[in-house]
């Protein structure tokens, strides 16, 4: 499973966030490994000069080989709940889809 991270200008790229982040991806959607996954997270600070309520966020996008991409979005109060949330939907979604497409072979 390849995993690319992506942030805007306002949010700083940590190694520690990174590595967490991609020992959950690959934990969470390991079941989805075999079908060639690229996964892209892209992080984001909405409102970076505001201390607002749920202003970071968090977009997975998934591609298994041979389907469209699933891309999900999560915002929260912060980066790691953001993606927690994302990786919830994507899985969820992923699942969903793979019962579909199951079905119809």
């Amino acid at each position: 499973m390849q995993i690319q991270f992506y942030t805007d200008t306002n949010v700083t790229k940590s190694k520690d966030l990174i590595a967490w982040s991609t020992s959950l991806i690959s934990k969470e959607l390991s079941r989805f490994s075999r079908q060639k996954t690229k996964v892209e997270v892209h992080l984001l600070d909405e409102e970076s000069n505001n201390k607002g309520i749920h202003n970071k966020c968090c977009i997975v996008e998934a591609q298994l080989a041979g389907r469209k991409p699933i891309a999900v979005t999560d915002r929260a109060n912060t980066h790691v709940q953001a993606i927690f949330g994302a990786i919830y939907k994507l899985k969820t979604s992923l699942e969903n889809n793979n019962q579909t497409f199951n079905s119809l072979f």
